[in-house]
């Protein structure tokens, strides 16, 4: 049984269909990432997971719809693109708001939640940030300390949205490393939305493209990663390079005529 099973997810936000029936059953343990163009409806998708958009059609966990938000919570951990970062909030303080879901709002930290707070931190390399303000942190570091609040939620289903905005190279690899690293040792589901198509058919076992409020295609990288497909839904005319680690999508001058 697939761990989530979309049915016909519809979403209008204003007088603008964003989703339009999308279709899309995922398998536990699976990293499965969205790719479309600007505006198709990522975001939108990953929040109607997440129950914080109003949508028709269904969403099943695990064959059950969760009606109530601290069931979503406790099975759905989401790093969002621009997190909303108090300011003056410590990491440690930060990392510990993931326990939330299992000790509710005005519960306090007990021992098992913050050691389990402070194993994440270890195992993300942050530790000795542990009384650091979060602002005062790099943009590589802040990304592992969103993503440490995220994992520190024990989910079993992970969904990030553009996990390496604003990153170098050298911090993308590793925050998408990682996530790997951690799916392979705790079985996690990984949906993740990403630009980089390169990066999209590096990591992960299957790619869905998102165009016209739909998933119009879905496959491994080799697959769908086609010059064709990548000029019917971006626009965008480009070069496909071969390469054991997956395709390498190079763009080419002109335009599709």
């Amino acid at each position: 049984m697939s761990i989530i099973s979309i049915s016909g997810l519809t979403v209008d936000l204003g007088n603008q269909r964003i989703l339009d029936g999308v279709d899309l059953n995922i398998d536990a343990g699976e990293w499965i990432t969205i790719i479309g163009p600007n505006g198709a409806g990522k975001t939108t998708m990953l929040r109607s997971l997440l129950g914080t958009v109003e949508h028709a059609g269904t969403i099943e966990l695990d064959g059950t719809r969760p009606t109530k938000p601290i069931e979503r919570a406790r099975r759905l951990a989401y790093v969002p693109q621009s997190p909303v970062i108090p300011g003056g909030m410590l990491v440690g303080d930060y990392v510990l708001l993931g326990r939330t879901p299992h000790r509710g709002v005005f519960g306090r930290d007990s021992d098992t939640d913050c050691n389990i707070a402070m194993d994440v931190l270890t195992r993300l390399d942050l530790a000795d940030f542990t009384m650091r303000e979060v602002g005062s942190l790099s943009g590589g570091e802040r990304q592992r300390v969103v993503l440490a609040r995220a994992l520190a939620q024990q989910a079993d289903i992970v969904l990030l949205d553009e996990p390496t905005t604003a990153l170098d190279l050298g911090h993308q690899q590793d925050v998408l490393d990682l996530v790997e690293s951690l799916r392979r040792d705790r079985g996690l589901t990984v949906v993740a939305t990403l630009h980089d198509l390169t990066l999209a058919a590096r990591y992960g076992d299957r790619i869905a493209v998102l165009s016209g409020g739909r998933i119009v295609e879905t496959g491994p990288p080799s697959a769908v990663l086609t010059a064709a497909t990548i000029a019917e839904h971006f626009g965008a005319t480009v070069r496909i390079i071969d390469d054991p680690d997956g395709p390498v999508i190079v763009p080419t001058t002109g335009g599709p005529s």
